[in-house]
């Protein structure tokens, strides 16, 4: 059975008409005098009736996460998203995808917050911990080189604040606390489930392999995404256990409408807005030096990938950058797809760029009445969405 989880990145959708011809990049230096903050406060709360209405609809969970300085997605604090969804929703969970904890300098702050969210929806948080892009470092003036190590410490003192009972003192070479000692404690034991959502740097891989740590795979084409996954499956296997589905993540932004035709007529200019708009950014920013390590670059540039934002539609839904088509298409891709990768987890995004209020509700009911009932029990469907 897979479970279904819709993702919002929370974009800003009313760039300037000459955004294409005069602006290099969507992120860190595109100028912040672009943002209304008037259309900001319908878009926060059309968006946030989209999440609600995926609860509605049956979802098993609803996605957010964190990015800084730009328009591709403004949610900077995927912790307060959580919280008002917490209270607008009753069932499904609240997947932070993720928390940047190296770029925090307080990681106890991420430990309390969530623990926080835990018990406030009663136990439906799952905590997801990223590095954050390169073009986050640069937006709040973190050392990229310290990237991997920040996070590896970080990661170790949440989780000991999660699980030890306090206080006790942690000192490590990045953050040092004398009284760690959090209030409240997650209401999960021992802890909120954790999850690595990740562009497939091969230390993250091994590194949440070896503490089955489900790994998601995000914004690739199919082939890598497959080569990403079956590299975790190894990395499992070498750790001693045979990884399952519900630790195998696949995210890729889906559309469905009546018909294949019409699903790619609706759906070209926004994934377009997405893939050329929104990731518009130089190499040197989602990249900078010292964010990556050798091996990790080396795997990258083997692997012959174009970037993304130079394909056309028809490349990025031949590649299997994104999932487009009729109920019936999506639901027979998914099938085989499931089959291959192998996995239990699925995160699909219901408004895609630019895309308006009314085409998003679209998208997510068709999705949800027509295509997620084939991965799911007998009568699931009538039980999750009266």
């Amino acid at each position: 059975m897979v479970q279904f989880f819709y993702f919002h990145l929370m974009p800003w959708p009313h760039l300037p008409d000459d955004f294409d011809r005069r602006e290099p990049t969507a992120w860190v230096t595109f100028s912040n005098r672009h943002y209304d903050p008037r259309r900001g406060h319908a878009l926060y709360n059309e968006y946030l009736d989209e999440m609600e209405y995926a609860d509605a609809l049956g979802y098993d969970g609803l996605g957010v996460n964190e990015h800084h300085q730009n328009a591709y997605g403004t949610m900077p604090s995927p912790n307060l998203m959580a919280a008002a969804l917490i209270r607008r929703t009753q069932r499904a969970k609240i997947a932070i995808l993720g928390n940047a904890i190296p770029l925090r300098d307080h990681p106890l702050r991420v430990a309390e917050e969530v623990a926080m969210l835990d018990v406030m929806s009663g136990g439906r948080v799952i905590s997801g911990f990223v590095r954050g892009i390169g073009c986050e470092y640069l937006s709040l003036g973190v050392n990229p080189t310290d990237s991997r190590e920040r996070f590896y410490e970080a990661h170790e003192l949440i989780v000991r604040a999660w699980t030890e009972d306090g206080p006790f003192c942690f000192e490590g070479k990045h953050y040092r606390v004398r009284y760690a000692n959090i209030w409240p404690r997650p209401l999960q034991q021992p802890h909120p489930p954790i999850w690595l959502p990740s562009q497939g740097s091969t230390e993250t891989i091994r590194w949440g392999a070896q503490r089955h740590y489900p790994f998601v795979s995000v914004f690739t084409s199919y082939a890598q995404t497959r080569r990403l996954l079956e590299e975790y499956k190894a990395a499992a296997e070498a750790a001693g256990y045979t990884a399952p589905p519900e630790q195998i993540g696949f995210a890729i932004p889906t559309y469905v409408a009546e018909t294949d035709a019409r699903a790619r007529d609706e759906a070209r200019p926004h994934i377009l807005w997405l893939f050329r708009r929104g990731l518009k950014m130089p190499p040197h920013f989602l990249v900078p030096p010292g964010y990556i390590t050798e091996a990790s670059l080396r795997k990258f540039l083997a692997s012959g990938l174009r970037p993304p934002g130079d394909l056309s539609f028809e490349e990025l839904e031949q590649g299997g950058y994104i999932l487009v088509g009729s109920p019936r298409t999506v639901t027979d891709r998914l099938k085989t797809m499931e089959k291959e990768l192998g996995f239990g987890l699925f995160i699909g995004g219901g408004r895609i760029g630019d895309m308006p209020h009314d085409k998003a509700m679209k998208n997510m009911e068709l999705f949800a009445r027509e295509v997620m009932p084939h991965f799911k029990p007998p009568g699931w469907q009538t039980t999750t969405t009266s």
